[in-house]
């Protein structure tokens, strides 16, 4: 088996605890305190979280979303599909490393969605935002 490779750590603010990436072949894993938070192999929850959220709202013209956490992307980039051209959506990620390793490490695993022009990213908790 091939073993994991730690890509980088960051702690998070105001907690004593930290995140850390890891990768293995293909596979890209964010965990923290020895606990799995995500991985690149599963992630149809944050899929259908976008989805099933979106689809309820019947006007889809103008949306405003907000969006607590970046993780992996792949919420963020199942909003955008589901969403129009119109849409502006904020991300709150509470920890600034999480932003730079989907800019620069895992972005391409949900199709670099930190890129579209309808996406806002603040580096702070969600109740700031």
């Amino acid at each position: 088996m091939i073993p994991w490779i730690e890509i980088d750590k960051a702690k998070v603010p105001g907690h004593e605890g930290e995140v850390t990436l890891r990768k293995r072949g293909a596979e890209f894993s964010i965990r923290t305190s020895g606990a799995e938070l995500m991985n690149s192999r599963r992630h149809g929850s944050e899929d259908a979280l976008a989805e099933l959220t979106i689809n309820r709202i019947k006007r889809k013209s103008g949306l405003k979303i907000l969006i607590g956490g970046l993780g992996m992307g792949y919420t963020l980039a199942a909003a955008l599909e589901q969403s129009e051209p119109d849409t502006r959506i904020t991300v709150s990620e509470l920890i600034p490393a999480v932003v730079r390793w989907n800019r620069e490490d895992i972005g391409h695993l949900a199709g670099m969605p930190l890129n579209d022009p309808r996406v806002f990213v603040e580096e702070e908790d969600v109740a700031e935002t």
